[in-house]
C-alpha cells in the first residue's frame, strides 16, 4: 500500500498545466488523457492505493477526459462517481448523464470518455471478479447511470469519503487493509442492488421530485417552507424527502436557500425601486441582515452591489 499523494497545477504556468495534467492520468491510468476548451485549467487530485483498489479523487475545471483503455490478464472495472459538477459518460455506443450522487460503472479494456463541468469525482478501478461474487447481475447494470440516492448509495458514498479522510491505518492492523477491500466490494453490491429499481419506481420518483420542486418554486414567500411542510404537502414522509434531495447532491434546506437567493437577485434588478428589506421578507426571510450575509456568501457581493453593478 501506498501513502495518499496529492497533485495539484498550482504553481504550474497555465500553458503547461495540461500537460502536466496529461502525464499525471496517464501514469495513474494508463491510457487516459484529458483536454480543455482553454487554457485556464486547474486541478487537483489525490491518489492512493488499497489493496486491489486504485483510487483517485480528482476536481478540476471543465473538462473532457478520454482513454484508450488497457490490456492485462485480470479483468478490471472502473467506477465513477459524481460528487459534484455533472458529466455524460460514453462507453461501446451508450451514453450516461450523471448528476451529483450518481454513479457509472464501466470496463477498464474498452475506449471511454467523459466530459465533465467543474467537478469532483471519486474514481475506482479494481477485479470484476470480487463484485462478481456478490452482484451476479453485474453485466445488466454495466455502463448504466446507477442512482446514488437510496439509502445503500449514500452509505457506500459516505464509506469512500470516510476512507479518505481517516487515510492509511495499516501500521495500527495488520488486517485492515484486507478489511477495506472486502467492506468496499461488500457496500458497492449493496449500492448497485438498491440503483437497480424497476421503472415503474422511477418514474414515480421523477413525479415526486417534479411535484415538490413545484411546491418550493410556488411557496419561496412563505417563511414556514421546509423540509416537514414539503412532506405534508406532498403527503410522504421526511425522509422521503430528504432522500429525494440527497439524490440532488443537496438538502431541502439548501435547496430552498438557493432558489431564494436566486429569485431576490432577479427582484433586485427587475423591480429597482423595491426596498432590500422588503425584497427580503416577501422571500420568506424574517431578517434583513441574515438575508444580506446569505445573498453576499452566495454571489460574493451585497445586494446593493449587485443592484448597482446590473
Amino acid at each position: 500500500m501506498g501513502a495518499i499523494e496529492k497533485f495539484a497545477t498550482t504553481g504550474i504556468a497555465p500553458t503547461q498545466r495540461l500537460r502536466y495534467w496529461n502525464d499525471l492520468v496517464d501514469r495513474i491510468y494508463t491510457g487516459t488523457f484529458v483536454n480543455t476548451p482553454g487554457e485556464e485549467f486547474r486541478g487537483e487530485m489525490w491518489s492512493w492505493n488499497v489493496g486491489d483498489l486504485a483510487m483517485i479523487r480528482p476536481r478540476s475545471t471543465q473538462s473532457f477526459v478520454g482513454r484508450r483503455g488497457t490490456e492485462s490478464a485480470e479483468e478490471r472495472v472502473i467506477l465513477h462517481l459524481q460528487c459534484r459538477g455533472k458529466s455524460r459518460h460514453m462507453q461501446d455506443g451508450e451514453e450516461s448523464l450523471l448528476q451529483p450522487g450518481d454513479f457509472v460503472l464501466g470496463s477498464a479494456h474498452r475506449p471511454y470518455s467523459i466530459e465533465l463541468t467543474g467537478h469532483e469525482l471519486l474514481v475506482v478501478e479494481f477485479p470484476r471478479a470480487p463484485l462478481v461474487e456478490r452482484f451476479p447481475g453485474l453485466d445488466d447494470l454495466m455502463r448504466q447511470r446507477l442512482h446514488g440516492g437510496t439509502p445503500g448509495g449514500r452509505v457506500f458514498h459516505d464509506f469512500l469519503l470516510s476512507l479518505w479522510q481517516l487515510g492509511d491505518q495499516s501500521q495500527q492492523d495488520p488486517e485492515w487493509e484486507r478489511g477495506v477491500t472486502s467492506v468496499f466490494y461488500d457496500l458497492f453490491a449493496l449500492a448497485m442492488r438498491g440503483a437497480k429499481r424497476p421503472a415503474e419506481d422511477r418514474a414515480n420518483d421523477h413525479v415526486l421530485r417534479e411535484r415538490v420542486l413545484s411546491v418550493v418554486e410556488a411557496s419561496l414567500g412563505d417563511p414556514a417552507l421546509r423540509t416537514v411542510m414539503l412532506a405534508q404537502v406532498c403527503n410522504t414522509s421526511v425522509r422521503t424527502i430528504q432522500n429525494l434531495f440527497a439524490g440532488m447532491g443537496t438538502t431541502p434546506t439548501a435547496y430552498i436557500l438557493e432558489r431564494r437567493l436566486r429569485r431576490a437577485a432577479d427582484r433586485l434588478v427587475s423591480t429597482p425601486d423595491a426596498s432590500i428589506t422588503d425584497i427580503a421578507f416577501e422571500l420568506g426571510f424574517n431578517d434583513s441582515a441574515y438575508f444580506a450575509r446569505c445573498f453576499r456568501q452566495h454571489f460574493g457581493v451585497a445586494p446593493r452591489d449587485w443592484r448597482a453593478a446590473r
